[in-house]
């Protein structure tokens, strides 16, 4: 998979089944926590203002031209794993539309700051990810995670906060590129109230 396409999904992924990982997060007010964002600012999502807040939680993303830790094969066999660029990048296509919703939106995973930023750039996205490197929030959380090539990542799961509590969880969120139009789908429905 040395060509590999990390902005498409192959159509034969296994798809994740809900484990009941996220079932406690409904209603859950968010802890004060410091997160390193690609911004060069850290970002206390407890205390973001925006009426909306919307965090999607990835595993990794890729780089082209690197090998994925463990073989891409093995990374593809995890229900739920692969599909973290198409993500984003739905996020950033869908940007505008969310922020009319009085959304901001946050990528988060474990991947250091650095390894993040490289993507932020890559992928033009207009908004920043998060570094939760030390597991700090989803320990805090206790978000789904999984170890993969030695590495601690967080399994997908997006977060709808408003004014600092989880109004909503989407888990196991499949697939990765249609998680932008399910959370503007919510936000819409819940527009007028």
């Amino acid at each position: 998979m040395a060509a590999d396409n990390f902005l498409s999904l192959p159509t034969d992924l296994p798809i994740p089944q809900d484990d009941g990982a996220c079932d406690h997060l409904r209603g859950l007010t968010l802890p004060s926590i410091a997160l390193q964002a690609t911004s060069g600012t850290t970002i206390d999502l407890s205390k973001e203002k925006s009426p909306w807040v919307v965090v999607y939680c990835y595993p990794r993303t890729g780089r082209p031209g690197h090998e994925l830790p463990g073989g891409a094969d093995k990374w593809n066999a995890i229900p739920g794993a692969r599909g973290c660029s198409p993500q984003s990048c739905a996020y950033r296509d869908h940007h505008v539309e969310l922020k009319a919703l009085g959304a901001s939106v946050y990528g988060l995973s474990t991947q250091d700051t650095a390894y993040q930023s490289e993507a932020v750039e890559r992928l033009h996205l207009p908004f920043p990810l998060l570094s939760d490197a030390q597991l700090a929030f989803a320990k805090a959380l206790q978000l789904p995670t999984f170890t993969f090539a030695g590495l601690d990542l967080i399994k997908r799961l997006t977060l709808i906060i408003r004014a600092g509590r989880i109004e909503e969880v989407f888990y196991p969120v499949f697939p990765s590129d249609a998680d932008a139009e399910h959370v503007i789908a919510w936000l819409t429905s819940r527009s007028d109230k």
